[in-house]
């Protein structure tokens, strides 16, 4: 829709934004952040590294929201925070989807996508096809394969958020299910967003740097944050830090609902079954949710992934679901980069996963300990350039508890020096009988590593999945993906 002067006048004064504002009538057409997007009579919303020389290429500014008065003849909104006001004035700007969409939400330091990708897959066969998907791999709009790009953020800026829920909602879809991480919140990329369902899945340090959260402390508040704008709230009652988890939500919130294995504190309970190398059951017990009682099979492999499968039951029943689509919605979710194994005649068993942290490293690791208990866990792991610094020290302490070969490998360096990022996760190496290499090709390393590895032998190959590319000093240079790299070895 269109945006008066009137109406940003109005949204900014009910959110508390508002410094200053010109006196004059106008009418935008088009709303952006990015000057390399902008169109005729466009409200422009000055934000992050902004030089004022951008203005002078772009054609077609007609105002301004800014933090800062600029020296330019420009009418001027000034603002308090020009990130929530990008969120509410999106919001507005696509004509309000989110109030046309159910929506639910999950967060947590592990298991977000594949709970996420769970739940869309209930819901999907729940509504006819008519649920949509915000993941830190895909952005599904609709039904069609034109309606399905790659995410290039767990939770998006917000105006493509809002972009992205009006295509949805334009493309039939009634249901909406989204990964929410701490960093929207701390960018105030969600700002003014509310969930029918948010559920909270575990915690454990990540995302802790420069230029992220100074402190663990930090990270879990802003975790908690999707209390705060969800109707419903469930909780994994196994997660570290429970109580305060806890007492979060109970600020806003009289009813929590929370789910475990059995005998653990959960409302809603599940006994893992079996635990295979391509699946793994669960039997929900009985509870006042008829519809999630019963047995399952989920298309995932490690009994980690079933508390995550508990999670989305629950969350899709709160959407209506029948027992009928969770079953079915279980039994044939896939995640493109998770857990995707190939066998390697002569060299085991090769693992290609997202898992990027040192929870999600953990539960694959010791997952791999137990399907092979004769045989080697060989890794290749790098670490990300310019964010998450404390996964260095993570990633160091992971492989030395649970790894016998390590191969030390670029990820998205970015900026940073792909061997100094190795040296630093190798120095919190403690185990003295670990293998230890340096490869900073990153198929090479996985090439040597799947030639090391011996017929009992698991080589698991960490963080990057399927991703088209490598992030290289600002540059998104093309990769063939790692579960590509494993299935072209050859010896």
């Amino acid at each position: 829709m269109k945006l008066t002067s009137k109406t940003i006048e109005q949204l900014l004064t009910e959110h508390d934004l508002l410094i200053s504002k010109p006196d004059i009538d106008l009418t935008f057409d088009f709303l952006h952040y990015d000057t390399r997007q902008v169109k005729k009579n466009t409200l422009f919303v000055v934000k992050g590294a902004f030089r004022i020389e951008y203005l002078q290429s772009a054609t077609g500014i007609t105002g301004l929201i800014t933090a800062d008065l600029l020296a330019v003849d420009i009418p001027q909104w000034q603002v308090t925070d020009v990130q929530k006001a990008l969120s509410i004035l999106s919001m507005a700007f696509f004509d309000d989807p989110q109030n046309l969409l159910w929506i639910g939400a999950f967060t947590g330091t592990k298991g977000k996508t594949t709970a996420a990708y769970m739940a869309y897959n209930i819901l999907k066969d729940a509504t006819q096809n008519h649920t949509a998907l915000f993941s830190t791999v895909d952005r599904i709009t609709g039904p069609k394969p034109a309606d399905k790009k790659k995410s290039d953020l767990t939770t998006p800026e917000s105006y493509e958020l809002f972009k992205d829920m009006r295509r949805a909602v334009d493309n039939g879809m009634t249901h909406l299910i989204m990964e929410v991480s701490s960093q929207a919140y701390l960018k105030q990329r969600v700002y003014g967003l509310r969930y029918n369902v948010g559920a909270f899945l575990n915690i454990s340090p990540d995302h802790i740097g420069p230029n992220e959260h100074p402190t663990f402390q930090d990270y879990l508040a802003h975790k908690m944050m999707l209390f705060d704008h969800s109707d419903q709230v469930i909780i994994n009652a196994q997660t570290d830090h429970l109580a305060d988890i806890i007492a979060h939500a109970r600020q806003t919130h009289d009813k929590i609902y929370t789910y475990s294995t059995t005998g653990n504190g959960g409302h809603y309970t599940y006994v893992s079954k079996e635990s295979a190398i391509h699946e793994s059951r669960l039997v929900v017990a009985p509870s006042d949710l008829e519809e999630l009682t019963g047995n399952y099979r989920l298309n995932l492999p490690g009994d980690f992934n079933e508390s995550n499968a508990m999670a989305a039951l629950i969350m899709s029943s709160f959407a209506g679901a029948k027992h009928k689509s969770m079953v079915h919605g279980l039994d044939v979710v896939f995640i493109p980069g998770r857990m995707l194994s190939l066998p390697i005649a002569g060299h085991g068993v090769a693992f290609v996963d997202y898992a990027h942290n040192y929870a999600s490293m953990h539960a694959l690791l010791s997952f791999a300990q137990t399907q092979y208990p004769e045989g080697r866990v060989l890794v290749v792991i790098g670490s990300p350039g310019n964010k998450g610094v404390s996964r260095r020290a993570d990633f160091g302490k992971v492989v030395s508890e649970l790894a016998d070969v390590v191969y030390l490998t670029a990820d998205d360096p970015q900026y940073e020096s792909p061997l100094a990022i190795a040296k630093e996760i190798a120095q919190n190496i403690t185990n003295e009988n670990l293998e230890v290499h340096f490869e900073m090709d990153r198929i090479q390393a996985i090439n040597a590593a799947i030639k090391e590895a011996g017929e009992s032998d698991i080589v698991i190959v960490a963080g990057k999945g399927e991703d088209p590319y490598q992030k290289i000093n600002g540059i998104d240079e093309p990769y063939i993906g790692d579960y590509a790299v494993v299935k072209n070895y050859q010896d």
